[in-house]
């Protein structure tokens, strides 16, 4: 089947998604047809045929776990849950034990175990030897009836006799079990009709008389392993040092393993994966549910499914084991059109191959859960996923829905009602609005630095030029040097005067012409208002068209281009002279409002356009700059990770660190200046195979700063085994985007290993 790897897949829209799916093969065309918005699946008339009392279809969310590798495989794994952090989780997760190498999962060929009950009977224990002694005659019976079965390598194995203790009215209990291997479907009426069939048989062997006979859903026979190694140097997070995250996972581990109050939320968790594949595929999940606590409840007491250790080498290792019977064939598959289109996407063999799946999927869910509760607490997640359900369930369209959802978590009462007073004021007025600006100093009050020396840049006023740090992030705050360069990609601004007394509007942005990215209403109104007030601009509204090439939130210094675009187009409509500096300085205090604590260097590249190297200091103009010139242009590749990050959130978390301990912080960042100078020279001489083994050098001081992270890491591996002399994370990390040095080789092997990968990228040049 096609990858499980989609990157920025939760990002696009219902029918984005279909049509990838369709365009990759894994729907065909019937299938993406019936997937369609309002096509609709299961129908009453059919539903009628399967059940009793129908008035109508109950619908519930089909989503796709993403990323699983399982003993070599790929699969996308349906689920259906209407639990909104399951389907995030571990998708999350199973890309961090993809990078550790996939889940290894092992199964019991399955057995089925059908019960037949003996009450009245005058000799126990030589009734079961009869029995025993008759086991063949009983199997061939059970058989008789089902020779499709057996021709198909399944069918009764073998039978168990077992004396359970007296009865209250009827004596000895004797349990036949007749162990049934059936193959790819669930079995429970196959085991039923065997059990029906043999019963005059055991009644007459063992002089007693037949009561129950029915399959027992205690799959035990049918027993499914999952397990993940994953090196502690994976499980770091931006808070989090990997071995406190993993010694925290054993920790919650050995409390579900002590505590049966614990372990049934910890298996809980397990089985919110393995249900939502069950439902998906048309399995009982009832029947699951049941086996699986009754497995752990085999013991002194109830205990958890899964365990989780620490080897030898230091590395996470997860295992699971627990009871899975699941069908790939039978009536529910063939009759309910959505579990058969979910059955095409998995693309399993075989019922083992699903449990196999589903076992990967529960212990994915139960590494997710430990390892939020032992980091930032599971609601840090769920939260976010509340509120975008709460928005739903206040009827909040499209245009509004990301901005209501902003509103609840900031103002931390997820309730409908406040989502629904949320969007009453919202739509009292047009959106997305910047407040009009007040009284305010004219520009010529602004004080003017001295300008470097450069061109005038004439039509390029509406301009604001991406950038990429070559080296030198973080470090650069606290009055270390680093290395930036512009990137092809910028942000325009286009700016028409309104009525007198209109509110000013601001679009949100078009990137690349293709996408709409919503603009923070709060951030917008502040960076408009302190541009307004520098400008002193007059009482007269403005409409701002913004283009962008370049991607919000990706470390590539998006918010500083759209100020000095923003700044550059006002200035030019309201015939407002402004220096570059003049430019910059403005584009700075945006900027602190954005980010918090910026360094400069972001507002210096997006104003001047040109490699420089950068130095905060107290100087009028707040910096230190000087050109950098290569003698041949050198080719970058960016790759994006599809991870927004804040920058403001990585700064502000080094921050914390370094007030923690300022001499650990300070020599790290004396480490990353000396590698900045080293640089510096290596640009000017055009020693790309000296700037690349420097990359390499600062991208591991970066993270032990800890602001890569899990999909930055893999694509600088991806990036350097392709050929790259050197990669690293650009901008703020946490997510956002890596740059790559391409080597002899040239570009185009490291963008096709990153497309192939799942991720975008860019072709950009230093020069």
């Amino acid at each position: 089947m096609s990858g499980s790897r989609i990157a920025k897949f939760y990002r696009k829209s219902v029918q984005n998604r279909l049509e990838l799916l369709h365009e990759r093969g894994t729907l065909n065309d019937a299938d993406y047809a019936m997937l369609q918005p309002g096509a609709g699946l299961l129908n009453a008339e059919t539903a009628d045929r399967l059940t009793e009392n129908v008035i109508g279809v109950f619908s519930m969310p089909l989503g796709l776990g993403l990323n699983f590798q399982i003993n070599g495989l790929d699969y996308l794994v349906p689920m259906v849950v209407e639990e909104p952090s399951v389907v995030a989780a571990v998708s999350s997760t199973a890309l961090l034990v993809r990078q550790a190498g996939g889940f290894a999962c092992r199964s019991d060929e399955p057995l089925l175990i059908g019960q037949v009950q003996i009450v009245d009977v005058a000799d126990p224990a030589r009734a079961r030897q009869a029995l025993l002694a008759q086991s063949e005659h009983i199997l061939q019976l059970a058989n008789s009836g089902h020779a499709n079965m057996v021709a198909r390598g399944g069918g009764a194995r073998g039978i168990e006799v077992h004396l359970r203790g007296a009865t209250a009215q009827n004596g000895e209990l004797l349990v036949v079990h007749l162990l049934v291997d059936t193959r790819d479907a669930m079995g429970a009426n196959l085991v039923n009709s065997m059990c029906e069939s043999i019963a005059p048989l055991v009644e007459q062997i063992s002089a007693g008389r037949v009561f129950l006979r029915i399959l027992s859903n205690l799959t035990d026979r049918a027993l499914v392993r999952a397990r993940a190694v994953i090196p502690e140097a994976l499980l770091a997070t931006r808070d989090y040092p990997g071995d406190r995250v993993r010694d925290g996972i054993i920790l919650a581990s050995e409390f579900a393993a002590m505590d049966p109050y614990r372990a049934t939320t910890h298996n809980k968790g397990i089985m919110n994966g393995i249900d939502a594949v069950a439902i998906a595929t048309g399995n009982d999940w009832r029947a699951i549910e049941a086996a699986a606590h009754a497995y752990a409840a085999r013991g002194p007491r109830y205990a958890p499914l899964s365990t989780w250790s620490a080897n030898d080498a230091g590395d996470l290792v997860g295992e699971l084991t627990m009871p899975l019977k699941v069908g790939t064939v039978g009536g529910q598959v063939e009759s309910n059109p959505a579990v058969r289109i979910a059955h095409t996407i998995l693309d399993v063999a075989s019922a083992r191959e699903l449990a196999e799946v589903m076992a990967a999927v529960g212990l994915a869910q139960n590494l997710a859960a430990l390892k939020a509760l032992s980091t930032t607490g599971i609601q840090h997640g769920h939260m976010r996923l509340h509120a975008r359900a709460v928005a739903v369930a206040a009827g909040t369209g499209p245009a509004r829905f990301d901005e209501v959802v902003e509103r609840l978590l900031v103002g931390g009462e997820i309730k409908v009602w406040k989502a629904r007073q949320i969007l009453a004021e919202l739509e009292a007025r047009p959106s997305p609005v910047l407040a009009p600006p007040t009284a305010v100093p004219q520009a010529a009050a602004m004080p003017a630095a001295a300008m470097p020396t450069r061109a005038p840049l004439g039509a390029r006023s509406q301009v604001g030029y991406g950038k990429i740090i070559l080296l030198g992030e973080h470090s650069v705050v606290y009055g270390r040097r680093a290395i930036a360069a512009p990137i092809g990609l910028t942000v325009r601004a286009e700016v028409v005067r309104g009525e007198p007394g209109q509110a000013p509007v601001i679009t949100d942005w078009n990137v690349d012409g293709s996408a709409q990215e919503t603009i923070s209403p709060d951030v917008s109104h502040q960076v408009a208002a302190l541009i307004a007030a520098r400008l002193g601009l007059p009482e007269s509204g403005v409409r701002v068209d913004v283009f962008s090439k370049l991607p919000r939130a990706s470390g590539l210094g998006a918010s500083a281009a759209f100020a000095v675009a923003l700044i550059r187009a006002t200035a030019e409509c309201f015939s407002i002279e402004l220096s570059d500096e003049q430019v910059s300085s403005l584009a700075f205090e945006c900027e602190q409002i954005v980010h918090g604590t910026p360094s400069g260097i972001d507002n210096t590249v997006a104003t001047f356009g040109r490699p420089i190297l950068f130095k905060k200091t107290d100087a009028p103009s707040g910096h230190e700059i000087s050109d950098i010139v290569t003698p041949h242009p050198i080719p970058i590749v960016i790759g994006l990770s599809g991870v927004h990050a804040l920058t403001a959130h990585t700064v502000a978390a080094v921050r914390a660190a370094w007030l923690h301990n300022r001499a650990r912080y300070d020599a790290i960042f004396d480490q990353i200046d000396s590698l900045v100078g080293e640089g510096a020279d290596a640009l000017r001489r055009g020693d790309t195979a000296e700037l690349g083994e420097l990359m390499n050098i600062n991208q591991g001081l970066l993270n032990a700063l800890q602001v890569s992270s899990p999909e930055l890491e893999q694509m600088v591996a991806i990036a350097r085994r392709a050929g790259a002399l050197g990669a690293k994370l650009t901008g703020g990390g946490g997510g956002g985007a890596i740059i790559a040095l391409a080597g002899p080789a040239g570009a185009e092997p490291i963008r096709t290993a990153l497309h192939q990968a799942g991720y975008t990228t860019y072709l950009t040049e230093i020069r």
